[in-house]
């Protein structure tokens, strides 16, 4: 694989391809990228994404391309959208910032006495950006989990799990505080009397207060969440139960369900209320929407009176022969088989796609607000729009 030789030839070649690797990491969850649509992004120049596979920044897997972990992460940190949750980073800096500290300490070199303190001031705010980065990936992921988690067994077990990552990220907040606040190196930083030291301990201070404040807020929140999966699913178990009875023709026999439906007074299982109104005389003689009603009770209404029916004459022939018409119908469940089938977006699909007759662009626009309302679970709704015609789109893909 091939290494970049400069920064600047690293930002030129991602600049260059900067349209390819934002639908590459907008569509990351997606388990298939499909190089021939990759090609369409670069002007169907293959050399270019030859370069990025060989310099390692995407990586192709048969016919699909995904962007590479560590571009991936990066991605994911700098935009602040990272899912994971990693306690090990804060971990890794305050064992840099301690050992940092011994070599501050042993070292007579004021020049790199200098540069051990750099360090330490480099892993203490990395420490207070991480720390509050991970409060708001762990408040994010445990409300994801319980709203989009459909098995409730894995709901609980995922949430249980979360609440570990809380304990784990408390107690090295603590570790944290402890290390800047406490006595064990409290030489240190009395001998390094430096001024940016001193405002970037005050400002970590105040994030690992915040990120304490947060995390007894997302404690509550799991134990809320634990106590309603609890509920839901004794209520879901309770309810098989009842179904099965009812299945057996045993529920009467073997529960008080009568008993407690008969001293239930809710307003569910009340009949439901009439109010007859009798319309005023004067009223049904005058108003012409009152005769249209007349007419619709009196062909509810069987009398035995019999009215004289005047005799139509005989239809004319041109009425009675056969015309045939064909319409060729849209059928939207086979555009939208096709559509989740590529990776275009909806408009464009629609708009190219071959309905068997000519559409016209007002067609089109239908068909998509047709699409939408019908499959919106399917698809992929996203906050970019485009234009064509003075009409202001969204841009829709498959999921």
């Amino acid at each position: 694989m091939k290494t970049f030789s400069s920064i600047q030839q690293l930002l030129a070649t991602l600049s260059r391809e900067q349209k390819l690797l934002s639908e590459l990491f907008e569509k990351r969850k997606i388990l298939s990228f499909n190089y021939d649509y990759a090609l369409e992004l670069v002007d169907f120049d293959a050399d270019k994404i030859t370069a990025l596979i060989d310099y390692g920044v995407v990586r192709q897997n048969g016919n699909n391309l995904e962007l590479d972990d560590l571009y991936l992460q990066f991605f994911e940190q700098v935009m602040e959208v990272n899912e994971e949750i990693n306690v090990s980073f804060i971990n890794e800096h305050i064992q840099n910032i301690k050992q940092s500290i011994i070599y501050y300490l042993q070292e007579n070199n004021e020049t790199r006495k200098y540069g051990y303190l750099r360090q330490v001031k480099q892993a203490l705010r990395k420490i207070g950006t991480i720390a509050m980065r991970n409060v708001v990936d762990l408040n994010r992921n445990i409300d994801i989990t319980f709203k989009n988690e459909p098995n409730y067994k894995i709901k609980k077990i995922k949430l249980e799990h979360l609440d570990e990552k809380r304990h784990a990220i408390y107690a090295l907040i603590n570790h944290t505080d402890d290390l800047v606040s406490g006595d064990k190196e409290q030489t240190f930083f009395k001998i390094a009397t430096d001024e940016e030291l001193g405002r970037i301990i005050i400002l970590l201070k105040l994030q690992l207060n915040e990120c304490r404040h947060n995390l007894i807020d997302i404690q509550k929140q799991i134990i809320e969440y634990l106590n309603r999966i609890k509920h839901q699913s004794g209520v879901i178990e309770k309810l098989r139960q009842i179904k099965y009875l009812k299945d057996q023709f045993e529920l009467r026999s073997k529960t008080d369900i009568k008993t407690i439906l008969a001293e239930n007074t809710a307003v569910l299982f009340e009949p439901n209320p009439t109010y007859p109104l009798n319309i005023p005389l004067g009223q049904l003689q005058t108003d012409n929407d009152a005769l249209d009603v007349i007419k619709k009770v009196a062909k509810r209404v069987k009398t035995n009176t019999k009215s004289n029916q005047l005799l139509v004459g005989n239809i004319a022939g041109e009425y009675l022969e056969t015309h045939i018409e064909e319409e060729v119908q849209i059928n939207l469940e086979e555009v939208k088989n096709g559509f989740l089938a590529g990776s275009n977006n909806l408009f464009d699909f629609i708009t190219t796609y071959d309905f068997g007759r000519p559409v016209s662009f007002d067609e089109c626009v239908t068909i998509y607000c047709q699409m939408i309302s019908q499959y919106d679970t399917l698809f992929k709704i996203t906050e970019a729009y485009s234009q064509k015609q003075d009409v202001e789109f969204a841009m829709v893909y498959p999921k």
